[in-house]
């Protein structure tokens, strides 16, 4: 799974296996996602490199920063 940088309404596209499967708005979505292609979803694997790569930033990344 690849969770991709911020678009400009704050959202993440994810993939799993090279196929877009949505728009994550919170680490909640990112669970949900797991789940239906069949991933493990326990909390341990949010920081699973093997099973999630989160570009942009990591899973504590869910809008820009104030300026």
């Amino acid at each position: 799974m690849v969770v991709h940088p911020l678009l400009p309404d704050g959202g993440r596209p994810v993939t799993v296996r090279g196929e877009r499967v949505g728009v994550a708005f919170h680490l909640l979505d990112v669970l949900e996602f797991l789940r239906s292609a069949a991933l493990p979803e326990a909390d341990t694997v949010i920081d699973d490199p093997e099973l999630i790569e989160w570009r942009g930033g990591g899973p504590e990344v869910w809008s820009e920063p104030a300026e």
